[in-house]
């Protein structure tokens, strides 16, 4: 009997020790932490990197105009205009100029053979002009209008002895003084004028494609 007894308190404190490890063994889990709600799973969209052209009040020209070659049959580009690009010049006769943009010379002399986009603020509005030398013989043509704030897409594209200008897939054709595959020459900048300087400061955010 007292061996029975001896027993059945081993066997009680075997399960109590038993008990007490499994219940042990279960508090040391942890759960698994909540996802962060506050972490978004949209991936990134990197922002186009610009330029910025800046052409101080009184000025004719940009503070960043690094001579660079170009040889290129065709020369891509984004421009965004901001509210700088509204102005009203001393004389009215003059508000018609065009401003330069962004293009390129054939050779040294951008007022022998060039070829550049223009635009101008003009009976409220932000027009978009093609605009050559041709063996130096100036042309241009409107090609139209743009609004401010939004990005445009520009190109020049050298075809024979013309230049195909396009501006959010409107076109225009103007001469060429030359007739190769590729132009070759340099980098044309932002250039305020006509007659008169910018009225104030003017910005212009510009990107290669």
């Amino acid at each position: 009997m007292n061996k029975m007894k001896s027993f059945a308190g081993f066997a009680g404190l075997a399960i109590i020790l038993f008990t007490s490890c499994t219940k042990d063994t279960f508090t040391d889990i942890q759960e698994p932490a909540p996802p962060d709600r506050n972490q978004s799973t949209t991936p990134r969209v990197e922002e186009p990197v610009y330029t910025t052209y800046f052409i101080p009040a009184g000025s004719h020209y940009c503070t960043t105009s690094t001579i660079l070659p170009v040889k290129t049959s065709e020369m891509k580009f984004a421009v965004k205009f901001d509210s700088s690009a509204i102005y009203t010049t001393t004389d009215p006769l003059n508000q018609s100029d065009i401003n330069k943009l962004y293009g390129f010379s054939e050779g040294f002399n951008n007022q022998y053979n060039s070829a550049r986009f223009g635009w101008s603020w003009y009976n409220k509005r932000l027009n978009i002009f093609a605009y050559v030398y041709k063996k130096g013989v100036r042309a241009q043509k409107r090609i139209t209008s743009v609004a401010i704030g939004k990005e445009h897409t520009f190109s020049i594209k050298v075809s024979g002895s013309s230049y195909i200008f396009t501006i959010n897939g409107i076109t225009a054709t103007l001469g060429r003084g030359l007739s190769t595959a590729t132009a070759s020459g340099y980098q044309q900048y932002p250039y305020f004028g006509g007659d008169e300087v910018a009225p104030h400061d003017v910005t212009i955010l510009i990107r290669n494609l």
